[in-house]
């Protein structure tokens, strides 16, 4: 389809990145302003996307990161060149291990300057290579929609990731022809009929079958059908590291999380199952405990993943469906199945297990310094049933584990490669895409204090989360790891840190400072009432002590 009334009608390049974009349904973008691509910027002045501007190249990349996991557009992000595109490969990193749809426009020196040694100028595709599932570089300007287009198909096609496309500045000011470039279809794959029979088998011989669902690639819709399929079955279904909640919380199908510090009963599920249908991922390292517990394996299991290299998948393969989730759970259900009282009395102790695993701490306060899990046990309660939480990497992200109630497909939104700094960017990038929904952070201070800045941009543009800083003063997972092999020796993860509750206030919304265990209630009262009534992000700032752990 083209958007142009005649072929004299002529628009610059910049402009018509702008069109094409709106053509492809993109509605929000993040960025960092930088002189390298100001006619995009022009570009955005009058139209109909939001430019949500961040004060740090890592936190836009991050909110375009988390944009691409809560929409079926690609997210995006534009940062200017040097130290600009420098700053945004963190959320690259993100995109690319978490299996997130992104584009990251990158303005660039002009072409005539080019291999010059020019400010700020680096290689484009010497940077992003080996991170990104492609590197573009709009060298035509009248080639302009065709990249977009073609940027926007690469990061979505196959296993989704992130595309980079480099934008010259002189490039971009040239007028060209106002032809907008038809979207690209993306492939969604399906179930073969020999796919059909081989699971249908599969299933109708297993005792004890299991369900892992993981990845971004979902729709509501996809993941609500399996949900009434898994629970028509009486058959179990775990979440994969940080996508709790495409089977709800409080499903009877549901069995808990398989991450990093996973509990006992959920470890169990991986050696007592006889058949896993691994659905929107595939066994990597941080389900497999580093690749080693499917090692000589002789257990059944299917992969439904649409990328058929396979890419991070650990140990032997029975079978791999190539299809992105929605479709393959639409072939699923037209499945006649024969429900087995192996599989109900199985799905049954494994639900009972994860229950008692997830029961609230008593909300009643202790005596002495403010405890994680008595804010835990006062704010659940009073969170909605839609409510969403995003998280950053480090031991304090257990408690949302364990705890919190991620009732549907986006409930978590999180960076599954361990990036710290994500938190705060990713309940902004929440807030923003779901305006009436409670969306809830908790963050490390170590972790909170490398994208806190981005309250600026919560407050420029209506964000309202609730970010809980658990203080404990320290880099805890490290010191974790460093205590197991380097005991007694403790160094380089102490912290010292300043009043985030001040500093909450000092961006224009609510902070409170909580060290007694006697004041949490209180605080998560007041907080919720300014999200609600004041319409603003709140923090409680939380002084707990070291070594405190969810489990």
């Amino acid at each position: 389809m083209s958007t142009s009334t005649s072929s004299t009608d002529r628009i610059s390049a910049g402009h018509l990145i702008v069109k094409t974009l709106e053509a492809h349904g993109v509605e929000r973008l993040y960025s960092v302003p930088g002189e390298s691509y100001l006619d995009v910027l022009d570009g955005l002045h009058d139209s109909g996307i939001e430019n949500v501007v961040c004060r740090h190249e890592g936190g836009a990349t991050y909110m375009a990161e988390a944009d691409g996991k809560m929409n079926t557009v690609p997210g995006v992000a534009m940062v200017t060149r040097g130290p600009g595109a420098a700053n945004a490969h963190v959320g690259l990193h993100t995109a690319w291990q978490d299996s997130t749809a992104m584009v990251l426009f990158v303005g660039l020196i002009p072409f005539e300057h080019r291999d010059r040694e020019a400010f700020q100028e680096f290689d484009p595709h010497a940077w992003f290579g080996t991170g990104a599932k492609r590197v573009m570089v709009l060298d035509h300007a009248e080639r302009a929609s065709e990249i977009v287009a073609e940027a926007m198909f690469a990061a979505a096609s196959g296993r989704p990731g992130p595309v980079v496309v480099g934008l010259p500045e002189d490039i971009i000011r040239e007028l060209v022809p106002h032809e907008v470039h038809p979207q690209i279809p993306v492939a969604h794959g399906g179930m073969t009929v020999e796919d059909w029979k081989a699971l249908h088998s599969a299933l109708k011989q297993s005792e004890k079958p299991l369900f892992i669902t993981g990845g971004n690639d979902w729709t509501d819709e996809g993941a609500q059908t399996l949900t009434r399929w898994l629970e028509e079955h009486k058959i179990p279904a775990a979440a994969e590291w940080r996508t709790e909640g495409t089977v709800p919380f409080s499903s009877p199908s549901y069995v808990g999380p398989i991450g990093y510090g996973r509990p006992d009963a959920t470890q169990a599920l991986l050696e007592e199952t006889d058949l896993i249908v691994f659905v929107g991922t595939v066994p990597g390292d941080v389900v497999t405990d580093g690749f080693t517990i499917r090692q000589n394996w002789d257990k059944k299991n299917f992969l439904v993943t649409i990328d058929p290299a396979l890419r991070g998948r650990s140990g032997p393969v029975s079978h791999q469906i190539v299809a992105k989730p929605d479709v393959f759970v639409r072939d699923l259900v037209r499945m006649e199945l024969a429900v087995k009282e192996q599989w109900a009395d199985w799905t049954a102790r494994k639900r009972a297990e994860q229950e008692d695993f997830a029961a609230l701490p008593s909300a009643e306060p202790s005596e002495g310094q403010a405890r994680m899990a008595t804010l835990v046990a006062n704010l659940v309660p009073r969170l909605p049933q839609d409510a969403m939480i995003s998280l950053g990497a480090g031991e304090h992200t257990n408690w949302a584990h364990r705890y919190f109630p991620t009732e549907g497909y986006r409930a978590m939104i999180s960076a599954r490669n361990g990036s710290m700094g994500y938190s705060v960017p990713g309940a902004i990038a929440a807030s923003l895409n779901f305006p009436g929904r409670a969306v809830v952070t908790f963050a490390g201070d170590g972790e909170f204090l490398m994208n806190g800045q981005e309250f600026a941009t919560a407050a420029q543009y209506g964000a309202t989360p609730l970010v809980v800083v658990m203080d404990n003063q320290e880099y805890g997972t490290i010191r974790t790891h460093q205590e197991r092999q380097y005991p007694e020796r403790i160094s380089g993860t102490q912290l010292k840190n300043p009043d985030f509750a001040a500093m909450a206030q000092a961006f224009g919304g609510f902070g409170v400072r909580v060290e007694r265990d006697a004041d949490v209630p209180a605080a998560v009262e007041a907080a919720l009432q300014a999200i609600q009534q004041e319409r603003t992000f709140a923090l409680i700032h939380l002084i707990v002590e070291q070594r405190v752990k969810a489990y």
